[in-house]
């Protein structure tokens, strides 16, 4: 991914993983002038150990601000650049949201990261690891029948947070069906399309779900 432009004032040193990911949609939904730095846990830009003490992505600089943990840059990048919004006006609904945001993280990233260790250990938990996250998505196929988006008629954050999942499924093995989620399928198609989420891939992320055209 590229984002060409005169000069950027930002920078976002960025991975390919969900957490980096989910930020550069954001930031493409929100049209920001920023430089993407696409760097290598191997093999880090010398300039990360002085900018973030963890040394993790995605980190965001801004002149002389410097940000790191997804969820605080984009609470930053959703104040700093408010139109069009990617969360809610009223605070109780902003609140649902970002608990929202942090159960997708707890009930199927770390479900995810844990059925990819077991794929690379060859463990005898593979199947079950991934009969389980399945049958937790198709518990609530339901959900994507009322909205447009997750449980809303704009895309927002939540969107960002749970597409980076869903379109990393298939690289684990998981592959949703339309006849036991048949709104999710939909949803995807949807969230997928977004020219936000197509600009937003890198190299290495289309790879994991060859089964959706450019």
């Amino acid at each position: 991914m590229s984002v060409k432009t005169l000069h950027h004032h930002m920078t976002l040193f960025t991975d390919d993983l969900m957490d980096s990911h989910r930020v550069r949609i954001c930031t493409v939904e929100k049209g920001v002038d920023i430089k993407i730095e696409v760097c290598s846990n191997d093999n880090p830009p010398e300039e990360m150990s002085a900018l973030n003490p963890y040394g993790n992505y995605p980190t965001l600089v801004d002149r002389d601000l410097v940000l790191y943990d997804s969820k605080v840059v984009l609470e930053y990048l959703e104040e700093r650049f408010p139109h069009p919004p990617l969360m809610p006006v009223y605070p109780v609904q902003r609140a649902r949201n970002r608990l929202m945001m942090n159960r997708i993280e707890i009930d199927w990233y770390e479900k995810y990261y844990e059925l990819k260790k077991a794929i690379s250990k060859k463990s005898k938990d593979v199947e079950s690891l991934r009969k389980d996250l399945e049958e937790s998505l198709y518990s609530i196929d339901e959900i994507f029948a009322e909205t447009p988006y997750f449980l809303s008629e704009d895309f927002t954050l939540v969107d960002c947070t749970l597409s980076v999942f869903l379109w990393r499924l298939p690289s684990v093995g998981v592959n949703i069906s339309d006849k036991k989620g048949k709104f999710l399928c939909k949803y995807q198609e949807r969230v997928f399309s977004r020219e936000s989420f197509k600009r937003s891939l890198l190299d290495s992320e289309r790879e994991l779900n060859m089964s959706q055209d450019d």
